[in-house]
């Protein structure tokens, strides 16, 4: 099921979405509604769509969900945000920034920042908000103690890399014989699918408070190596 299908069963239910409704994005809301769910069915108290939690939602459907988690959707959800060209900046990267607030929302005032680590950090802490962030989520190299590592790749894992002159991060979307294909920010000025050398990968990370993909995501299939490696995300 996608994000808005879980949502739509949520309001058929009778649970209160706001005015968003099924929009496809898993906020506050849809976390509330969820956690409402579990607590009247007797399950784990999460907020997500845990497979324990989508056989009561989808009794028809397998025992593991084809659910893809919710910080990953929230990523496919803005494929194709752009930096905006010049000195103005687009006020959906920025507006990231704002949401996060702290000392990023302070600091963070233009898109021809670096904002790879930005957008990692808005799809994570606008699904997850009680998953704890790295301390500088503007850094990519930061994220390389973020949650707990995998040792395997997995839809939705949190994939870092080194650069000369810095790193990149993103979430793992599949793999060939010598790349990552990673769901990014600033890849090519926008939110993108790139392809980055397997030799520059510092490591794969998980949510800590996310059920381990070992018991109950399915990992990535092996993809087509049809586009250019990434050279430089900055």
């Amino acid at each position: 099921m996608t994000i808005k299908e879980i949502q739509r069963k949520l309001l058929a239910l009778g649970y209160d979405l706001g005015p968003s409704k099924d929009d496809g994005a898993w906020g506050r809301l849809s976390i509330a509604a969820m956690k409402a769910f579990q607590t009247s069915k007797g399950l784990e108290v999460t907020g997500m769509p845990t497979p324990s939690t989508m056989a009561y939602l989808d009794p028809a459907g397998p025992i593991l969900s084809n659910t893809v988690p919710v910080w990953y959707a929230e990523a496919q959800r803005l494929k194709g945000v752009r930096e905006t060209a010049g000195k103005a900046s687009n006020p959906v990267i920025t507006g990231w920034a704002k949401s996060l607030g702290g000392w990023v929302g302070r600091f963070y005032k233009g898109d021809d920042i670096p904002w790879c680590g930005l957008f990692v950090a808005h799809c994570l802490g606008a699904t997850l908000p009680e998953e704890p962030l790295p301390g500088n989520p503007l850094s990519a190299l930061a994220w390389g103690s973020f949650g707990v590592p995998l040792t395997s790749g997995h839809v939705g894992a949190v994939a870092v890399f080194k650069r000369p002159g810095g790193g990149h991060v993103g979430f793992y979307v599949g793999e060939d014989a010598t790349a990552i294909h990673v769901l990014g920010g600033n890849q090519s000025d926008a939110v993108t699918v790139a392809r980055v050398a397997k030799s520059r990968l510092v490591g794969l990370r998980w949510p800590a408070k996310v059920l381990p993909p070992s018991r109950g995501v399915r990992p990535a299939p092996v993809l087509r190596a049809d586009t250019p490696l990434s050279a430089n995300e900055a």
